[in-house]
């Protein structure tokens, strides 16, 4: 008779580091929905077996399954498959920007965050933080705006502007979501002249700091909206932001 993680899973290459990767098969098939919310997971035993691997290296697969918030561990019965509405965590695989639609919902959900933070750095910010905000724009115009650091800046930007907001939890998921767009701001280069895409950004960001400066909450976030929709547009995306 087969055992349920016989279904489910089969050996695995030996990539460094291992426990990575088995979670990452555990997430697939949670995500595909052969493992439905609520459902138990094969034993450590089961699954060691099934990927062969040492217990060890299970336990370190379900340990990050578990920071990420996808399952739950209840002692003495095992580990479930949390529902998405009880996660406690957010992951945006990079694998996911490459699919249009995904990508859409995340400059939706940009959009949204993005253009409001804009609003409430326009309301809040102090002069430190404008200053913040005013040094971050100067890097991104710099000698270096065509290289790595110019995107970097670019994206110190965007959290200067969260940091504004004073909103604690708008800075831990706008910084969360920077380093998912940092992804798509080298596509977008990639994609189009850099000289031209890199002054018409700078542009746009100028203008949104012009807003947060003279305290224009409507102009902010018109500039902010602005921004947003452009990044869009510039990755062939322009319904996606509005």
């Amino acid at each position: 008779m087969q055992s349920k993680s016989d279904h489910l899973f089969s050996g695995v290459d030996r990539p460094e580091p291992l426990h990575l990767a088995i979670a990452a098969r555990i997430a697939d098939e949670i995500a595909s929905g052969r493992l439905v919310p609520g459902s138990k997971l094969p034993s450590e035993h089961e699954m060691a077996a099934a990927f062969n691997v040492s217990r060890n290296v299970i336990r370190e697969a379900i340990a990050c399954l578990r920071a990420d918030g996808v399952i739950e561990s209840r002692q003495g019965l095992g580990a479930f498959v949390l529902d998405p509405r009880e996660r406690q965590a957010i992951r945006i695989h990079s694998e996911a920007l490459e699919n249009e639609d995904k990508l859409k919902s995340l400059f939706e959900l940009r959009g949204l965050l993005e253009v409001l933070a804009a609003e409430l750095a326009a309301s809040r910010r102090t002069e430190e933080q404008l200053a913040a905000i005013g040094s971050a724009l100067a890097h991104m115009a710099g000698d270096e705006k065509l290289t790595f650091a110019g995107v970097d800046a670019d994206l110190d930007f965007h959290h200067r502007i969260a940091e504004a907001t004073s909103n604690e939890y708008i800075i831990e998921f706008l910084n969360f979501m920077g380093q998912r767009i940092r992804q798509t701001i080298f596509t977008a280069r990639a994609a189009h002249d850099v000289d031209a895409i890199v002054e018409t950004t700078i542009a746009e960001h100028r203008a949104i700091f012009e807003a947060i400066t003279a305290q224009d909450v409507a102009a902010a976030g018109k500039a902010m909206r602005k921004h947003i929709d452009g990044a869009a547009r510039r990755l062939g995306l322009s319904n996606s932001a509005k």
